[in-house]
């Protein structure tokens, strides 16, 4: 398998930056094996970086190393803060993205959900940094994916098949714009263009 789109840096995924290096030496201190460095920077992500809809966010992140630098994000903005962290150790890590609705029921209407999928113990699992608050409770497994939403049927909530290895780019132009945290609220995507590198 070719890892190398999943490897690449990207203007979102910055892992060269210095921010993100100094973290990534931190974080990894000691520590040797592939799957504790995902374990360590999934926890890192999820529970140490609030997501901006929890915290009322004053400034809006896109890029990993900005997510960082403020320590807050939304779901993609966060996913692509650990798909640097992992490709900053040669971890190949993609996103994965599923269809939900923005309140409890569809009222509000749809966004794109991102999350992320890691390549290790010869396998790609899926993780979902989100954070946990208001009863989500999304764990590292090796196994089957513990995410933060459940779909729904009667909500006609999915999953997009595949493994994407760059952003969604028109989250990402909608982050770049967004002015507060209302801008973000008001202008999710609900769509999906791109293709997977991976199909599933």
């Amino acid at each position: 398998m070719d890892f190398t789109a999943f490897l690449q840096e990207h203007k979102y995924i910055d892992f060269s930056s210095p921010l993100i290096m100094e973290k990534a030496n931190l974080l990894f201190l000691h520590i040797n094996t592939d799957v504790e460095k995902a374990e360590i920077a999934y926890e890192f992500v999820r529970d140490e970086v609030p997501h901006s809809f929890d915290i009322n966010a004053e400034v809006i992140t896109a890029k990993a190393s900005d997510v960082l630098k403020n320590k807050t994000g939304i779901c993609h903005a966060k996913a692509n803060l650990l798909a640097a962290l992992l490709r900053s150790q040669g971890i190949p890590t993609g996103v994965c993205f599923q269809h939900i609705t923005l309140a409890d029921d569809k009222s509000l209407g749809y966004c794109v959900h991102c999350y992320n999928a890691v390549y290790v113990d010869n396998h790609w699992i899926k993780v979902d940094a989100r954070g946990n608050t208001q009863g989500i409770n999304a764990q590292f497994s090796l196994d089957k994916p513990i995410l933060a939403f459940p779909n729904r049927q009667e909500y006609d909530e999915y999953f997009w098949p595949g493994i994407y290895a760059t952003p969604h780019n028109d989250t990402m132009i909608m982050l770049e714009s967004a002015k507060c945290i209302q801008d973000v609220y008001d202008n999710l995507p609900d769509y999906l263009n791109e293709k997977p590198e991976i199909a599933e």
